[in-house]
Protein backbone atom coordinates (compact mmCIF):
# COMPACT_ATOMS: atom_id res chain seq x y z
CA UNK A 1 0.00 0.00 0.00
CA UNK A 2 2.69 2.37 0.97
CA UNK A 3 4.28 1.61 -2.72
CA UNK A 4 1.47 2.62 -4.39
CA UNK A 5 1.02 6.22 -2.56
CA UNK A 6 4.29 6.93 -3.29
CA UNK A 7 6.05 4.71 -6.25
CA UNK A 8 5.20 6.55 -9.26
CA UNK A 9 8.04 5.20 -11.31
CA UNK A 10 6.26 1.66 -11.03
CA UNK A 11 2.93 1.64 -12.20
CA UNK A 12 0.26 4.30 -11.02
CA UNK A 13 -0.08 5.78 -7.74
CA UNK A 14 -3.84 6.47 -5.78
CA UNK A 15 -3.49 9.95 -6.58
CA UNK A 16 -3.16 8.97 -10.47
CA UNK A 17 -6.03 6.97 -9.66
CA UNK A 18 -8.10 9.25 -8.55
CA UNK A 19 -7.60 12.01 -10.32
CA UNK A 20 -8.70 9.85 -13.84
CA UNK A 21 -11.59 9.05 -11.93
CA UNK A 22 -12.60 12.81 -10.94
CA UNK A 23 -12.13 13.67 -14.56
CA UNK A 24 -14.65 11.05 -15.94
CA UNK A 25 -11.25 9.36 -17.58
CA UNK A 26 -12.00 6.53 -20.04
CA UNK A 27 -9.50 3.80 -20.76
CA UNK A 28 -8.70 4.46 -24.94
CA UNK A 29 -6.64 1.56 -25.59
CA UNK A 30 -3.80 -0.12 -24.92
CA UNK A 31 -0.47 -0.80 -26.49
CA UNK A 32 1.97 -3.75 -27.50
CA UNK A 33 3.72 -3.15 -24.09
CA UNK A 34 0.55 -3.06 -21.79
CA UNK A 35 0.55 1.02 -21.49
CA UNK A 36 -2.77 2.14 -21.13
CA UNK A 37 -4.20 5.27 -22.16
CA UNK A 38 -6.97 7.72 -21.10
CA UNK A 39 -8.33 10.53 -22.29
CA UNK A 40 -10.56 12.42 -19.91
CA UNK A 41 -14.31 13.07 -20.38
CA UNK A 42 -17.12 16.16 -19.61
CA UNK A 43 -15.71 19.42 -20.13
CA UNK A 44 -12.52 19.82 -21.92
CA UNK A 45 -9.69 20.78 -19.91
CA UNK A 46 -8.23 23.30 -22.77
CA UNK A 47 -9.92 26.95 -23.81
CA UNK A 48 -9.59 25.26 -27.67
CA UNK A 49 -11.67 21.88 -26.49
CA UNK A 50 -8.85 19.98 -26.40
CA UNK A 51 -8.87 17.04 -23.97
CA UNK A 52 -6.59 16.05 -21.36
CA UNK A 53 -4.58 12.66 -22.17
CA UNK A 54 -3.18 10.34 -20.11
CA UNK A 55 -0.75 7.11 -20.34
CA UNK A 56 -0.32 4.29 -17.48
CA UNK A 57 2.99 2.70 -17.78
CA UNK A 58 2.81 -1.16 -17.21
CA UNK A 59 5.96 -1.42 -15.14
CA UNK A 60 8.59 1.40 -15.10
CA UNK A 61 6.94 4.61 -16.20
CA UNK A 62 10.00 5.53 -19.03
CA UNK A 63 8.37 7.69 -21.55
CA UNK A 64 10.59 6.12 -24.30
CA UNK A 65 8.36 3.10 -23.60
CA UNK A 66 5.59 5.12 -25.66
CA UNK A 67 5.12 4.18 -29.53
CA UNK A 68 4.91 6.88 -32.10
CA UNK A 69 1.09 6.65 -32.96
CA UNK A 70 0.43 6.97 -29.23
CA UNK A 71 3.16 9.28 -28.46
CA UNK A 72 1.07 11.30 -31.41
CA UNK A 73 -2.21 10.81 -30.00
CA UNK A 74 -1.13 11.78 -26.39
CA UNK A 75 0.36 15.29 -27.84
CA UNK A 76 -2.94 16.10 -29.98
CA UNK A 77 -0.84 15.40 -33.34
CA UNK A 78 -3.44 12.81 -34.18
CA UNK A 79 -7.38 13.45 -33.36
CA UNK A 80 -8.32 9.61 -33.52
CA UNK A 81 -6.76 7.09 -31.14
CA UNK A 82 -4.38 4.55 -33.11
CA UNK A 83 -6.62 2.19 -32.18
CA UNK A 84 -9.34 3.71 -34.73
CA UNK A 85 -7.03 5.17 -36.97
CA UNK A 86 -3.76 3.43 -36.98
CA UNK A 87 -0.60 4.96 -38.34
CA UNK A 88 0.26 3.30 -41.76
CA UNK A 89 4.10 2.20 -41.43
CA UNK A 90 6.64 2.24 -44.42
CA UNK A 91 8.17 -1.27 -45.13
CA UNK A 92 11.76 0.15 -44.00
CA UNK A 93 10.35 1.31 -41.08
CA UNK A 94 11.88 -0.57 -37.77
CA UNK A 95 9.86 -1.92 -34.91
CA UNK A 96 9.75 1.18 -32.03
CA UNK A 97 12.45 0.44 -29.25
CA UNK A 98 12.44 2.23 -26.06
CA UNK A 99 15.74 4.07 -24.90
CA UNK A 100 18.23 1.03 -23.69
CA UNK A 101 21.17 3.71 -22.39
CA UNK A 102 22.52 2.28 -19.21
CA UNK A 103 21.36 -0.87 -20.03
CA UNK A 104 23.50 -4.33 -21.56
CA UNK A 105 21.14 -3.76 -25.09
CA UNK A 106 22.61 -0.14 -25.08
CA UNK A 107 24.35 1.00 -28.30
CA UNK A 108 28.22 1.23 -28.05
CA UNK A 109 29.61 2.05 -31.58
CA UNK A 110 32.88 0.80 -33.22
CA UNK A 111 35.71 1.30 -31.24
CA UNK A 112 33.61 2.29 -27.85
CA UNK A 113 35.61 1.37 -24.58
CA UNK A 114 32.41 -0.43 -23.51
CA UNK A 115 32.56 -2.71 -26.48
CA UNK A 116 32.71 -6.35 -25.68
CA UNK A 117 34.19 -8.88 -27.70
CA UNK A 118 38.14 -8.67 -29.51
CA UNK A 119 38.13 -5.36 -30.80
CA UNK A 120 41.38 -4.67 -29.88
CA UNK A 121 42.26 -7.66 -31.24
CA UNK A 122 41.00 -7.06 -34.61
CA UNK A 123 43.07 -3.71 -34.95
CA UNK A 124 40.24 -1.74 -33.76
CA UNK A 125 40.56 1.04 -31.65
CA UNK A 126 44.75 0.90 -32.26
CA UNK A 127 45.23 3.90 -34.68
CA UNK A 128 44.77 6.52 -31.07
CA UNK A 129 48.03 8.13 -30.15
CA UNK A 130 47.41 10.05 -26.99
CA UNK A 131 49.17 13.46 -26.80
CA UNK A 132 51.67 14.01 -24.54
CA UNK A 133 52.83 17.34 -23.88
CA UNK A 134 56.75 16.72 -24.34
CA UNK A 135 55.90 15.87 -28.26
Amino acid sequence: MIKKIFAWWDSTTYGTSFTLFRKGAKQIGTDEQGNRYFEEGGKPSFPDGRRRRWVLYHGVAEPSRVPPDWHGWLHHTFAEPPTIDPLLRQKFEKDHLPNMTGTALAYHPKGSLYKTGDTLEKGLGLDYEPWSPGD
